[in-house]
């Protein structure tokens, strides 16, 4: 049986076909950049205080109304409470002055029951200002960008096993839809609540989106450029998308235009519908091999080159065929022992890399007092990790890679610890070399994944490992809330994290310079290696005892 690879080698690796899938699945993973990191600017607490309007006040109790308060060593007004109004209505008509004739820690303080006036210095607004979602609320702020998460993790669950079944483009395309509808709707949320159901679907459509588009590409393309797709190419669209998210916030202050703005670039995808082919190797997963012809010869003549009578003749079809009646499911990635344990490996590992990605992440776009800046700063890092990404699936062992990020990822967040409060550069530079490593190794696992499971199951294993890595996004806020006990706690959790799931890619299966597996069995003839105590009752190898007269 000949490699689908080799059986559509005629077309070439780098035509006119597969430049425009290429760029177009870039183009439509740019709008994930926007993703959890719009919550940024959507869901950050202005500088705010209770409301006073409405009453006659002299400029000094006007000013004097709302109490100082310490906070992390500064002083600062009170976000949460005010001098009782009526009390101090009386005193400034009376002419007293305060600080002078009124002592005002004698006075009894009332919370905001007229609301709150926010600053306006860096947002028009965000669902902060607008839903008041602080104080008594404030738990509501952190909870939405949870929401998101969990609809993330739903859609990872969900659209491996919808495109599994009924394709990739389709679930592509329906992932586009959602993330533009539901960006639009956001506008037009009357309450929190509604702000919430609409921003969960959202969420939801936009982890779809990434898992379908980056399981298509690693099937259409081939060769070198799979791996320039499934590492660099995806990685760098969605950074793209993450360095535009702070432009398009900077000139757009208000929430809703902002929302507005990251709903309208998704419309032009829509022509995309008639450039972008379904996956080859899924229609002959299903025995579909005349659709599957029909998409190469296309192929062919857009490359310019000529294709046989018969392409798929000797390409394991009838097999193919065999298996197209059965249905495949979560389950098959945990019916047998090997494809088990590298399905358990793998969403541990993946689940310590997207942990480690967002928690750094939300930690270093609070470097800078700006936080256009701030964030700009954290997207533009992740550029000369995604490079070396693509550098490392090209020259270098898959589970080699891994297991290097993982390590120089760890070492430098325990070391962040021995560093002296005066270094707070070299802390930084630490914090940041840590970053750089798990974000390349983030990449790496997404091409790893694709490249391990058949095609059967490749969209089903890879939407379920981004579903157990997704709990990791949940999680990173409450990991790095962990700060207030201890500075360098989050820090020697995500160092010790990273160890654990270095040993555990030990015994990953190899897949560098392998054709991408068509069948179960074919996964599971890929080497890996063996646990010793798996291997010690093995017959040993039998040894000829010397000659005597030597």
């Amino acid at each position: 049986m000949r490699d689908y690879a080799e059986t559509i080698g005629f077309l070439g690796q780098w035509g006119r076909f597969q430049q425009i899938v290429f760029f177009s699945l870039v183009a439509t993973i740019m709008p994930n950049g926007f993703g959890a990191f719009t919550l940024v600017f959507l869901t950050d607490t202005p500088s705010h205080h209770c409301l006073v309007s409405g009453i006659n006040l002299t400029e000094d109790w006007r000013k004097s109304v709302i109490p100082i308060k310490e906070v992390d060593g500064k002083q600062e007004l009170s976000r949460c409470s005010r001098y009782r109004l009526d009390v101090v209505r009386n005193l400034s008509a009376q002419g007293y002055i305060p600080g002078r004739d009124v002592n005002l820690t004698d006075l009894e303080e009332e919370g905001c029951v007229d609301g709150w006036s926010y600053s306006k210095d860096i947002y028009e607004s965000t669902i902060v200002s607008e839903f008041d979602l602080v104080c008594s609320n404030q738990w509501k702020q952190p909870f939405t960008s949870t929401v998101f998460f969990v609809g993330g993790l739903l859609g990872s669950f969900l659209s491996g096993q919808l495109s599994d079944r009924y394709g990739r483009k389709p679930v592509l395309f329906a992932a586009l839809a959602l993330q533009t509808v539901f960006t639009f709707a956001q506008v037009f949320s009357g309450s929190w609540i509604m702000f919430l159901i609409i921003l969960f679907i959202n969420g939801l459509g936009q982890m779809s989106n990434f898992v379908a588009a980056l399981v298509l590409g690693s099937e259409v393309l081939t060769g070198k450029v799979r791996v320039l797709y499934s590492s660099l190419g995806t990685c760098l669209g969605f950074a793209i998308g993450y360095m535009i998210l702070p432009l398009l916030a900077y000139f757009l202050r208000d929430w809703k235009s902002l929302s507005l703005a990251l709903s309208l670039p998704c419309v032009a995808y829509v022509p995309f519908w008639w450039l972008m082919p379904e996956s080859p190797r899924w229609l002959l997963s299903r025995g579909r091999v005349e659709e599957a012809e029909a998409i190469i010869r296309t192929a062919a003549k857009w490359n310019k080159v000529q294709a046989p009578r018969i392409i798929f003749e000797d390409c394991g079809t009838e097999k193919m065929q065999t298996h197209s009646k059965e249905h495949y499911n979560v389950f098959d990635l945990l019916r047998q022992s090997s494809m088990r344990a590298t399905t358990l490996i793998l969403c541990f590992v993946l689940f310590t890399m997207i942990v480690g990605y967002y928690s750094l992440s939300f930690n270093t776009a609070q470097l800078h007092e700006n936080p256009y800046i701030s964030c700009f700063i954290s997207a533009v890092v992740e550029i000369p990790a995604y490079i070396s990404s693509w550098m490392a699936l090209l020259y270098l062992p898959r589970r080699l890679s891994v297991i290097l990020t993982l390590v120089f990822g760890a070492v430098p967040l325990y070391l962040i610890q021995l560093v002296p409060d005066d270094l707070s550069n070299l802390a930084l530079a630490l914090e940041m070399l840590g970053k750089y490593s798990i974000t390349t190794g983030s990449s790496l696992m997404f091409a790893y994944t694709a490249e391990l499971y058949p095609t059967v199951l490749r969209n089903t294993a890879t939407g379920i490992s981004n579903t157990v890595s997704r709990i990791g996004s949940c999680i990173a806020p409450l990991l790095l809330s962990l700060g207030m006990y201890y500075k360098y706690l989050p820090y020697i959790i995500l160092g010790s994290l990273a160890v654990v799931a270095a040993f555990a890619a030990l015994f990953l299966p190899e897949s560098f310079k392998k054709p991408l597996p068509e069948t179960i069995e074919q996964m599971q003839r890929r080497e890996r290696v063996k646990c010793p105590c798996l291997t010690r009752n093995m017959t040993p190898v039998p040894v000829v005892p010397m000659d005597s007269s030597l």
